[in-house]
């Protein structure tokens, strides 16, 4: 099966390429860009569209396994209509699952899009039976959780990810412990660190300090919801000192000035307020009873004591903050994306569109920036040299949109509502969405390395 896309503008910053020129597709990859129009068994008309490789969304929280087995596909359809072809699960120390299994299930049965993972040290710290959060690991756990990681490594997983705000019991004995069995092949470490606000500068040390000591290449989880307080130039100014001192190390930000998490969740343990300097109207809860309200105090300690799991959106990030992340030349987009029972925050289903509507078309970002960061960025990070590039003999995951219609729809009151101005995306040359319609649910494998 031949493919041309044909009559688009082609947006490729891996290769350095923005330029009229046709894509012909075959066999799962870019058999050659040319301005010639080759013959092919099918044409797509990009006449007026953008032509750009699949986003790739390093920073995403994977659908879970039902009881039959197979993946409940619910958050991957969303980042398929959004223009993403490879997302990348296991975030914030989290599996939902075995997750070399996962991947193994990926490539039996399909996704709605290519799907890497990262080995979660909370699942394997769960595994090992340090079950409070609170405490350190015993050396004992700590072994085991190595070894879980490092097995998970050696099945493709494409580093170690932590959530140590979730799990402060963590200390530097069982960070560095569990990260140095990626030492053997590489392989990153990717945490939500240990605090936000004020506190984040020690906590984003403990992580590079970490790194540097290791030797690994780091990535600093959704940096808007850490230091978007008021701490981001520091915050950014800090994190280039390691890399002009050799360090490895990137951020992902989403483009939103709300962030979310689960209400039982540490971030709103005691004092939460304090650090925030905010009151308990800032939190908006995503689904139960009081889906939609603001909490009260009174809101807020039924819903945390009854329903610690409720999916919640705080609105408390700096917008000019996150905006000046995004602008960073290191910082790349990633949708922290997670839905519970189809509720959540429209990160999961609007963030890669947002980025050119809120950014490009109001000119804090050109073009080939945003789709830099939206792809050959992160495919560089995570070393997917087939990925987020539309050169001859590059995977051929491919998204068309237009310019000047592509825009989120999204809200906190729908959190997924499809995007507009998407025409076409492409994985492995087929087509999966053709104009906000999912066509094929399947052409999605695993991503491992």
């Amino acid at each position: 099966m031949r493919t041309l896309i044909q009559n688009g503008l082609l947006v490729d910053p891996a290769n350095r390429v923005q330029a009229p020129l046709n894509l012909l597709v075959e066999d799962g990859t870019v058999a050659a860009v040319t301005r010639e129009r080759p013959q092919a068994d099918e044409v797509i008309d990009a006449a007026g569209m953008i032509v750009a490789p699949g986003f790739v969304d390093l920073h995403m929280h994977e659908d879970p396994v039902g009881g039959d087995g197979a993946i409940e596909t619910s958050i991957f359809n969303f980042m398929l209509r959004m223009g993403v072809t490879t997302a990348v699960g296991g975030n914030c120390g989290m599996n939902e699952h075995e997750p070399g299994d996962y991947l193994d299930i990926v490539d039996r049965d399909g996704a709605p899009v290519n799907v890497a993972l990262l080995a979660g040290q909370a699942y394997f710290r769960q595994k090992a039976g340090a079950t409070d959060k609170y405490r350190p690991a015993t050396p004992g756990q700590r072994r085991e959780e190595a070894r879980g990681l490092a097995e998970s490594l050696d099945r493709g997983c494409l580093g170690v990810s932590y959530g140590i705000r979730y799990s402060p019991g963590i200390d530097q004995a069982e960070l560095e412990e569990t990260a140095a069995v990626c030492r053997k092949q590489d392989k990153l470490i990717a945490a939500h660190i240990r605090d936000d606000a004020e506190a984040v500068f020690g906590a984003l040390k403990e992580l590079l300090d970490a790194g540097r000591e290791l030797g690994l290449p780091v990535e600093v989880s959704h940096i808007g919801s850490m230091a978007g307080f008021g701490q981001m130039a520091r915050f950014l100014a800090m994190v280039d000192e390691y890399r002009m001192n050799g360090l490895r190390v990137d951020c992902d930000c989403y483009p939103y000035y709300a962030f979310s998490t689960h209400l039982g969740s540490t971030p709103y343990d005691d004092g939460w307020m304090d650090r925030y300097g905010c009151g308990y109207d800032v939190v908006e809860l995503c689904e139960g009873k009081y889906k939609g309200r603001r909490c009260t105090k009174e809101i807020f300690d039924e819903v945390r004591r009854d329903h610690p799991d409720c999916i919640t959106v705080c609105h408390v990030m700096k917008p000019g903050d996150v905006d000046l992340a995004l602008g960073h030349p290191s910082v790349m987009l990633a949708s922290d994306g997670i839905l519970n029972r189809g509720q959540g925050h429209p990160r999961a289903a609007g963030a890669f569109p947002r980025l050119i509507a809120q950014f490009v078309r109001t000119g804090k970002l050109t073009l080939h920036e945003a789709v830099a960061m939206m792809t050959s960025m992160p495919a560089e990070k995570l070393e997917l040299k087939r990925k987020g590039r539309l050169n001859a003999g590059a995977d051929a995951d491919i998204v068309v949109f237009d310019l000047e219609k592509i825009q989120d729809r999204a809200t906190f009151s729908a959190p997924t509502l499809a995007p507009e101005g998407i025409t076409h995306v492409l994985i492995g040359g087929r087509i999966a969405m053709k104009d906000g319609r999912v066509a094929e649910d399947r052409l999605g494998r695993s991503v491992r390395k």
